[in-house]
């Protein structure tokens, strides 16, 4: 029989990787979530798109985001916004999938001090249109 933390364990699994795209391009799950969360961050880049159905960006009306260099060098984008995720407003995606237009605003050098799940929890589970949206949260993980 499971015991509860087992299955508190694997529902935070499952939770979790409905909001990250794996290698595959589907969600990951168990095993592969963890792997990602604790991949070590070597090149971080804070960088900024225009918002969605516009073709400029002027201060917060834009969208932001931190792309993540792994050590295998997969490039993973985290980044936040209303209702991105479940259990989190900041979400993980294959940086395959980012859409033309965003443009780096400010590199960095992680040199594998901090992991996937550092920048994720520190960009915030929550999220609030003025005091905790994308922007602050990209500011945060590239200030950890």
């Amino acid at each position: 029989m499971f015991s509860f933390k087992m299955l508190l364990c694997a529902l935070v699994l499952t939770l979790l990787a409905v909001t990250v795209q794996s290698w595959s391009e589907g969600n990951l799950s168990g095993a592969e979530l963890t792997r990602l969360y604790n991949s070590k961050v070597y090149k971080a880049e804070r960088m900024k798109r225009p918002l969605a159905n516009t073709s400029f960006m002027l201060g917060p009306l834009s969208h932001s985001g931190v792309r993540v260099t792994l050590a295998d060098g997969t490039r993973w984008l985290i980044h936040k916004g209303n209702n991105y995720g479940i259990s989190s407003q900041t979400v993980v995606t294959s940086a395959r999938h980012m859409a033309p237009g965003w443009t780096v605003v400010r590199e960095g050098n992680f040199l594998g001090r901090k992991t996937v799940g550092d920048f994720v929890a520190t960009g915030g589970s929550n999220y609030d249109w003025l005091f905790d949206n994308c922007h602050w949260a990209s500011i945060r993980m590239m200030n950890q």
